[in-house]
């Protein structure tokens, strides 16, 4: 297949992913604020699954196609999208309040899983046994959202509540089905091309090809999938909801680090193998950026522009070194 129509394909399948991904997040949150739910629980759950089906969708085919590489670049990577460049982007706009009672147990979490993928990691593969216990991690986010969003249901009363009307359900319904129906596809795109693009560039620069494939997995391919949770911020920057964006963040760097890789070992019935580059580099990126964000935000319960600054700062040079390590 010629190198452009690859190209092509590789930026029709993040297109389907942004519109696909866009779609999904406006019904999804409209199912949720019908029931009055507040905005941070929005993003730290519906919206914040929502947008982690690209990530989820692309790991898992890419592990079933055995790029176990790609697997878990994506998953990291865009973790340290998430945090360093899109919080980033968010928190210089609109520098956020964070109330310690709502986020201290999800940003504890967060920190937790890349820190425990970390220490599990450190044997070059990802065992059965972490997988579960990351799973593990799972189910306490999950519980920890069901018990906050039934304390907030319980406070909401029938007048708060939205009353939509058939159509309106109908033209929700059809986002979520046909955001779905992009999110697959674009995702299914993005992983057979960018694939294709790894090994062409590999060749090209003279990398070995599964090096290549981890270094795309875990900058265009995890920035690609992270491209919904950029949309969602960047709305939630324009109508000055940084709760929806930073509950949407929070939440979704959890179920990427908590569910994508223990998911892709479960499936493949055998340990993940993990690379030293992951180990070494990707990983360790990723917990210093989430410790930016997380500990003076418990602290002071303020999520401050120079954390966005610093966060930026830090994302650019993780790329720079990238790039510099082909040549």
């Amino acid at each position: 297949m010629a190198i452009g129509l690859i190209i092509v394909l590789f930026i029709i399948g993040i297109l389907l992913i942004i519109k696909g991904g866009d779609l999904f997040v406006d019904a999804a949150v409209w199912m949720a604020e019908v029931s009055g739910i507040p905005h941070f629980l929005i993003g730290a759950t519906v919206v914040s699954v929502a947008t982690t089906l690209p990530e989820l969708i692309v790991s898992l085919i890419a592990a079933s196609q055995g790029k176990v590489d790609m697997a878990a670049g994506n998953a990291v990577g865009s973790v340290t999208a998430n945090v360093a460049m899109i919080l980033g982007i968010s928190v210089v706009c609109i520098p956020a309040v964070t109330k310690r009672a709502n986020m201290a147990v999800k940003m504890l979490l967060m920190v937790g899983a890349i820190g425990l993928l970390l220490f599990f990691s450190l044997s070059g593969e990802l065992s059965i046994f972490a997988s579960v216990l990351l799973l593990l991690l799972f189910g306490i986010y999950m519980y920890e959202n069901i018990h906050s969003t039934k304390k907030c249901i319980n406070c909401v009363t029938d007048e708060t509540k939205k009353r939509p009307t058939p159509k309106v359900v109908w033209i929700n319904l059809t986002k979520f089905v046909f955001g779905t129906v992009g999110i697959v596809v674009g995702a299914d795109l993005l992983v057979d091309n960018g694939s294709l693009i790894a090994n062409a560039i590999g060749v090209a620069a003279n990398v070995d090809p599964i090096v290549m494939e981890g270094i795309v997995s875990v900058t265009i391919i995890a920035i690609g999938t992270s491209l919904p949770e950029l949309v969602t911020t960047i709305t939630a920057i324009r109508k000055k909801q940084s709760a929806l964006s930073i509950g949407n963040i929070i939440g979704a760097n959890v179920i990427d680090l908590t569910i994508i890789l223990p998911l892709c070992a479960i499936i493949s019935g055998k340990a993940l193998p993990v690379s030293n580059n992951m180990i070494s580099l990707d990983m360790p990126m990723c917990l210093l950026a989430c410790v930016i964000v997380v500990i003076p935000a418990l602290i002071t319960e303020k999520i401050r522009r120079w954390q966005g600054i610093m966060l930026l700062l830090l994302y650019v040079g993780y790329l720079v070194y990238m790039v510099q390590s082909l040549l």
